[in-house]
């Protein structure tokens, strides 16, 4: 049963998200206009192999769909799936990585900033998801892309009591901007499923509430 702290309509959750960018609006405008590499240089574009074989993949797209209901209801299938194997940021330990790097892992990939209000609120139930779903063939990847250095969101996660999710980081918006160019970010925070071969199989904008049934229907349906 989902802690009660977390249980805000998502309704709710979406207008938070509206008023956020208005009152963030300048702010906003610093990290979409940035210069559009990642920590690791330019974002790889996928290749053609790549692409076809997420292409093969709308099947499961297709059951991504029809399985976000309810709080997870504005999660869109992929039509038609994309590679993001080349999205580039880094890992817990501050090494470079790539989404390949995860690799026969179902992905929640979720990008949050600690200015975001409605990041900062999903963050808790994100953080529940990981502690009640991740394992060998799941995680929730919840990349931070303030800019400047690591000390403000890493206080953040300590004052929240986010301990399950890892510190993944890119402070230069390469991954959002990424995102931007294909059409899937519109703001923060942002949302998307990635099959275990790297294939982007449904993509949402705006909060959701993680810590839900509905959440974990979801997951469940396609990993």
């Amino acid at each position: 049963m989902a802690d009660a702290r977390f249980n805000l309509p998502t309704g709710w959750l979406i207008a938070a998200a509206v008023a956020a960018g208005i009152v963030a609006g300048g702010a906003f405008g610093v990290y979409v206009m940035g210069d559009p590499s990642g920590n690791n240089g330019p974002q790889a574009a996928a290749t053609s192999a790549d692409d076809a074989a997420c292409a093969a993949r709308q099947d499961l797209a297709t059951v991504a769909g029809a399985a976000a209901r309810g709080e997870v209801a504005a999660m869109l299938a992929a039509s038609p799936p994309q590679s993001l194997k080349g999205l580039a940021f880094n890992a817990p330990d501050g090494r470079p990585m790539t989404m390949a790097d995860l690799s026969g892992k179902t992905v929640l990939l979720n990008l949050w900033a600690t200015w975001c209000a409605p990041c900062r609120h999903e963050m808790p139930a994100l953080n529940q998801l990981q502690k009640e779903e991740g394992g060998a063939d799941f995680e929730v990847v919840a990349i931070n892309v303030d800019t400047g250095s690591d000390e403000k969101p890493r206080r953040f996660l300590e004052e929240t009591q986010v301990d399950a999710l890892g510190f993944y980081r890119d402070a230069t918006m390469g991954v959002f901007n990424e995102l931007k160019r294909r059409g899937l970010a519109l703001g923060l925070p942002v949302t998307v499923l990635v099959d275990a071969g790297g294939c982007m199989i449904a993509h949402m904008n705006g909060p959701a509430e993680w810590a839900s049934a509905d959440a974990r229907a979801l997951i469940a349906a396609v990993r």
